[in-house]
């Protein structure tokens, strides 16, 4: 094995797996109709619910993040500190994504159904 492969994948234990295991923890501890924001990430990054449904984000980034949606179909959140929540209700069918303004890689996506 070369050294570039080797110092390759050393680099992918210390960093990637780590953060994997946090955004599957992350992900299994969020409860139906949330989303969490950590590690500059929307998870889960799509998020299928019921017309009516209620969908909660949560701030757990020591970043400030806004929630968006890309072609104003919902409101905009406020500044998110760390622990802040922001809740919007979906009433129609359809497909909404959204990203955060402070971090525009940050995309997520609500399908209502």
């Amino acid at each position: 094995m070369s050294g570039r492969l080797v110092l390759a994948a050393c680099l992918w234990l210390a960093v990637g797996a780590p953060a994997l295991a946090a955004h599957a923890a992350v992900d299994a501890a969020a409860k139906p109709g949330q989303i969490e924001i950590h590690n500059f990430m929307f998870m889960p990054k799509t998020l299928t619910v019921p017309v009516g449904a209620k969908v909660t984000w949560i701030n757990r980034d020591e970043e400030p993040h806004i929630v968006v949606s890309a072609n104003g179909q919902f409101a905009p959140s406020k500044a998110l500190d760390t622990g802040d929540r922001y809740v919007t209700i979906f009433s129609k069918p359809g497909t909404y994504t959204y990203y955060c303004t402070v971090h525009p890689f940050m995309i997520g996506t609500v399908i209502v159904k």
